[in-house]
């Protein structure tokens, strides 16, 4: 649907509340991997992660008539698959809120030489708290502005700006604690 106009896309939308599942169906195609991409970043499970985004759909499905436009629908999305998500740590029993000082490290070492590469990052944005994780993926993984983030959390917008400031301090002493441990391990 990225290619289409914004009437065309809202006439998708439009046919898809009247009951059209060809145009639900093609909403779900253009939105999966968006939906997807945020819920396996956050979880770090793509099992998880599909489980997450049925339901996010199911939602969609269920409040179609309320969606209003195709930049409704794409904030509507983000919002119900961050609070998926959350419910779904919740449900796991990994939903407790922790200091983002206190996060834990990651345990799992990357291999001498590869602690630079993406699955290091990921690891270490995967230690912090579900909040401060899900503001650092809306910002760089699936590129939102601040404003656009404080509205999918429901949160002002200087909540956003402190709390990504803060997760990147947090990020940047936790690589060079595992930096430093690494050059003394080679040392």
């Amino acid at each position: 649907m990225n290619h289409q106009t914004a009437e065309t896309q809202d006439a998708v939308l439009g046919r898809a509340a009247a009951g059209d599942s060809a145009a639900f169906e093609e909403i779900v195609r253009a939105h999966q991997s968006m939906v997807f991409s945020v819920a396996c970043h956050f979880l770090r499970d793509p099992g998880r992660a599909e489980e997450i985004a049925q339901e996010a759909f199911l939602r969609l499905y269920q409040n179609l008539d309320r969606i209003e436009s195709q930049a409704h629908l794409v904030q509507w999305l983000r919002k119900v698959t961050w609070r998926c998500a959350i419910d779904e740590l919740r449900r796991a029993g990994h939903g407790k809120e922790t200091a983002l000082d206190d996060a834990p490290d990651p345990v799992a070492p990357d291999p001498p030489g590869d602690l630079l590469l993406t699955d290091r990052l990921h690891k270490l944005v995967a230690s912090l708290p579900p909040r401060a994780r899900m503001m650092v993926i809306l910002r760089y993984q699936e590129d939102l502005d601040l404003a656009e983030i404080a509205k999918t959390m429901d949160v002002p917008l200087n909540t956003v700006k402190s709390g990504l400031s803060r997760a990147l301090g947090v990020l940047r002493q936790k690589l060079n604690r595992v930096l430093g441990d690494a050059e003394y391990e080679t040392a």
